[in-house]
């Protein structure tokens, strides 16, 4: 059957870090907008059915339904939690369903819910919430295009959509968990925590990719020792408190918010390289202060190369070109080219 899945998180762009930093607001009607953008540039890939989730918003299924493309629009319904398994359970019914990329919109967490439903998904990752390393920042039409070509059986994954890296969490006696870009051991702090990271908490942290140019966690690592998504390392950082040495170093954790920590040091992790930790503490995930450890018990942490497959749209529209994929496509209905499917430009 094929297709294309939208995974839309309402809420992202519209948490407290409007009050605790100076992150933009992304409205809905903005998201309805990229979603639209995302179908129509799918659609004129040869993608000829999408599925959509059903939540109360609306979102999704409100962007297309008038849009008259001349593709077969499936809303999925699943039962609503008001939480992250409302996506997991989006994901796993799509799967079912045949679907074969999904495009996510919203930031980190809502790939990692994504991924953890569904570990090796061909993602077009874009971004909608705030401290984002993982989403691209990539006009919607054009992400649309990318995965709609691969949607639509024209190009192959293997060679456009590498695998990402992630950190894998083996806590003990407790289920395993994951992160895309940061996972982090904190003392001090509290599990739904919301607000930015206060230095004196931080002790450990593991990071697939330390961007140098991103907010959030990841350029803790990326101003002392880079890693990007194609490197074959990840990055620990270790934290200490004032007065017990280390340098202070200063970074954006969140849109126009900069903290200063005390690291001890920021070290490559080669693939497979195990990093411990030992409670009393928390683990958080992509940002999500999510889970416990009690005194004496322990977690370890390993960056792998078994995330999911991440689109990469410059290569596939260079595959595109050099195939003449978009040449001599089946008559194009759009409202927007004057109803005759033949207008240019």
């Amino acid at each position: 059957m094929g297709g294309l899945g939208i995974i839309v998180n309402p809420l992202s762009g519209r948490d407290s870090r409007r009050l605790t930093a100076r992150a933009d607001t992304v409205s809905h009607e903005s998201k309805r907008n990229q979603i639209a953008r995302i179908v129509v540039g799918a659609v004129a890939a040869g993608c000829e059915r999408i599925l959509v989730p059903w939540e109360p918003r609306r979102l999704a299924i409100s962007a297309v339904e008038h849009l008259q493309i001349g593709a077969k629009i499936e809303e999925v319904r699943t039962p609503i939690t008001h939480s992250a398994q409302d996506t997991q359970a989006a994901v796993l019914a799509m799967r079912e369903q045949g679907c074969r990329v999904l495009v996510v919109l919203g930031g980190d967490g809502t790939s990692r819910a994504v991924t953890k439903a569904w570990p090796d998904a061909v993602l077009m990752p874009l971004s909608t919430g705030t401290n984002n390393v993982f989403p691209l920042w990539i006009e919607p039409t054009i992400a649309g295009l990318a995965a709609g070509l691969i949607a639509a059986g024209r190009i192959a994954p293997d060679v456009v959509a590498p695998r990402a890296k992630v950190v894998h969490l083996d806590i003990e006696g407790e289920a395993p968990d994951l992160a895309l870009v940061d996972a982090l051991f904190l003392q001090g702090d509290r599990i739904g925590n919301l607000g930015p990271f206060e230095p004196q908490f931080m002790k450990t942290l593991v990071l697939t990719r330390a961007e140098p140019d991103a907010v959030g966690m990841s350029p803790l690592g990326g101003l002392l020792c880079p890693a990007g998504f194609a490197d074959d390392w990840g990055v620990r950082v270790d934290f200490c408190g004032h007065g017990e040495g280390g340098q202070l170093l200063r970074a954006p954790v969140s849109p126009g918010l900069f903290r200063s920590a005390h690291v001890r040091g920021a070290t490559r992790l080669p693939l497979g390289t195990p990093t411990f930790v030992e409670g009393p503490g928390i683990l958080a995930f992509d940002g999500d202060r999510e889970r416990a450890l009690a005194p004496g018990q322990r977690a370890t942490l390993t960056v792998t190369r078994t995330g999911p497959r991440v689109i990469d749209p410059r290569a596939v529209l260079r595959l595109a070109a050099e195939q003449g994929l978009m040449l001599e496509l089946p008559h194009w209905i759009d409202p927007y080219d004057g109803g005759t499917g033949g207008g240019c430009c």
